[in-house]
C-alpha cells in the first residue's frame, strides 16, 4: 500500500477527478496522504507583457477554486496544490518534494500531436522515479 499519492488534476478536464481519487484511496494505505495538484503553465516574459495584468495570478486563483471544489466532493480526505511550471517536470519536481510514492494521472485519447511530442502522463511515466497509475 502507498503512503504518499499525487494526482495531477488538468482543470480543463475533470470529468474524472472523482474516478481518480477514488482509485488512488483504494491503492493507499488508511493513512495515506493523497494531494491533487494542478499545474498553470508558466507564461514567457515576452508573452506576458501582451496579457492583462494579473492573468496569471488569475489563473492559479481559479484553479486553486477548482481544486477545492473537486477536493470538497470528493469523500476522501485530500489536500489540494498549485504551481506555475512546466506540467510534466513540475509534476515530477513535486513526487520528490513530497516523497509520493504513487502518481495516478489521467490520460486522454492520444492524438497526432502526442504521437509526435509526447502528452504529460506519457513523459510522467517515462520519467517518473515511483509508480504511476494511469485511468484512461
Amino acid at each position: 500500500m502507498f503512503k504518499t499519492i499525487l494526482i495531477p488534476i488538468d482543470v480543463g478536464h475533470t470529468d474524472k477527478s472523482n474516478h481518480i481519487i477514488s482509485i488512488a484511496a483504494t491503492n493507499g494505505n488508511k493513512d495515506a496522504r493523497i494531494i491533487l495538484l494542478n499545474v498553470v503553465e508558466d507564461i514567457p516574459k515576452w508573452a506576458a507583457i501582451e496579457l492583462p495584468d494579473g492573468f496569471q495570478t488569475k489563473s492559479l486563483q481559479d484553479a486553486k477554486q477548482q481544486l477545492d471544489a473537486i477536493a470538497n466532493a470528493s469523500e476522501i480526505n485530500v489536500e489540494v496544490d498549485v504551481r506555475i511550471g512546466h506540467p510534466y517536470q513540475t509534476i515530477l519536481d513535486t513526487v520528490k518534494e513530497v516523497d509520493a510514492d504513487l502518481i495516478v494521472i489521467a490520460s486522454h485519447q492520444p492524438g497526432l500531436q502526442d504521437y509526435l511530442l509526447g502528452s504529460t502522463a506519457a513523459k510522467v511515466v517515462r520519467h517518473a522515479k515511483c509508480s504511476v497509475l494511469v485511468v484512461r
